[in-house]
């Protein structure tokens, strides 16, 4: 195995997987070092290796943890421990800085040796002692550094999906349904796989393999079998990832979207202002001709959206979030609480298939909405008087 034509490859290899420079040199380094130590080290030696990517020289250290006496076990402290059955291998390891080791000349070096190589060492720091370097391995060897490096890589892998993925939660992602199972759905999503659980899935909304869709990315997971990217349809937020796709003005910062309420697959209501004077924020989530709102409705597989606009004041912003029913007056009774009125040909307007739209309304705004129509409000008043 020729060291320089080793490195090439790997190089290669890790560059297709996107991997960083560094990150590169770090897998080939360790991948090099494990066949130094398989031909030419001892068992317990710690053996790093680093790579020069310009010349592909690499040069090896063995480092040594630096003990002084008190921080390891003398030979009655280990005759004692023998007799109780404890396995000494298991002392050679100093873990967290805590408890005594069993020297091992291999992996340990005392404070008093250390210091003619270097002065300004302490205890529980650790020595690189130059190596004799050498270029060639055999099969053996070689075979071991391939392991290594297919190990790293997949690593490397994992580590990229998981930083590139978390930082894409609560944005859209476009996924190819590539399996459909009874309790979830896995989508391509480009460098790993996307699911879709059936809580996340939009009722009556059919998907089959190969279909394209747009899902909005709810969490990433790190999990034994590498990341687990959880997707969703019937996240609200979807609806307004899909109107910033749509509408510039909400990229521009001239039209927000102060509220959402959705049931998935059915219908759903978004509140908008505008920021700016002259801007029509309805008119601006519309679009010309419907093209804007149709491409999120379409995408949605046709669930109804209704647009309406925000206001400070909670009397307006009720009546407008009860749209399409025409409100007369609404009333405010207590905290979080009011009354609307409207005319009796509107009731079922107001109130929606099966509260549908009350329902919608009350989950935009935070309101319990009471919707009564305005004839027989006046003449309970008048009843009373």
């Amino acid at each position: 195995m020729d060291l320089k034509v080793f490195t090439s490859a790997i190089m290669e290899i890790a560059e297709n997987k996107g991997m960083s420079q560094e990150k590169v040199i770090e897998i080939i380094s360790e991948a090099i070092a494990a066949a130094y130590k398989k031909d030419y080290g001892k068992k317990k030696q710690k053996i790093v290796a680093e790579l020069n990517p310009k010349t592909g020289e690499v040069s090896f250290w063995q480092l040594k943890l630096v003990v002084d006496k008190t921080m390891i076990f003398s030979e009655e402290e280990l005759k004692k421990l023998k007799e109780k059955e404890v396995a000494l291998e298991t002392l050679e390891e100093k873990e967290g800085g805590k408890g005594k080791i069993r020297f091992n000349p291999e992996r340990h070096i005392m404070f008093e040796e250390a210091k003619k190589i270097n002065k300004s060492i302490k205890p529980e720091e650790e020595l690189k002692i130059p190596l004799k370097t050498e270029k060639e391995y055999g099969r053996i060897a070689a075979q071991t550094a391939k392991q290594v490096i297919l190990q790293k890589i997949k690593e490397a892998e994992r580590e990229e999906i998981l930083k590139e993925y978390k930082s894409k939660e609560g944005e859209i992602v476009s996924g190819i349904v590539q399996r459909i199972e009874p309790t979830a759905i896995f989508l391509d999503i480009g460098k790993t796989s996307g699911i879709l659980l059936k809580a996340e899935q939009v009722p009556n909304e059919f998907y089959r393999p190969g279909q394209r869709l747009k899902l909005y990315l709810l969490k990433v997971e790190e999990t034994p079998k590498g990341p687990m990217v959880f997707l969703s349809r019937a996240y609200p937020k979807l609806i307004s990832k899909l109107f910033e796709l749509e509408v510039p003005e909400i990229s521009a910062g001239q039209v927000v979207i102060k509220s959402i309420a959705r049931e998935a697959g059915s219908r759903s209501k978004i509140a908008v202002t505008a920021t700016e004077e002259g801007i029509d924020p309805i008119g601006s989530m519309v679009g010309q001709r419907g093209t804007r709102i149709l491409a999120v409705i379409n995408e949605l597989g046709g669930e109804k959206i209704d647009v309406i606009e925000w206001d400070e004041e909670s009397t307006k912003y009720l009546a407008n979030a009860l749209s399409p029913a025409k409100v007369l007056e609404v009333k405010v009774l207590e905290k979080n609480k009011a009354e609307a009125l409207v005319p009796p040909d509107q009731i079922s307007l107001a109130i929606g298939k099966n509260g549908q739209n009350v329902r919608l309304a009350a989950k935009l705004t935070g309101w319990r909405i009471d919707v009564k129509p305005a004839e027989q409000t006046t003449q309970q008043t008048e009843a009373e008087k």
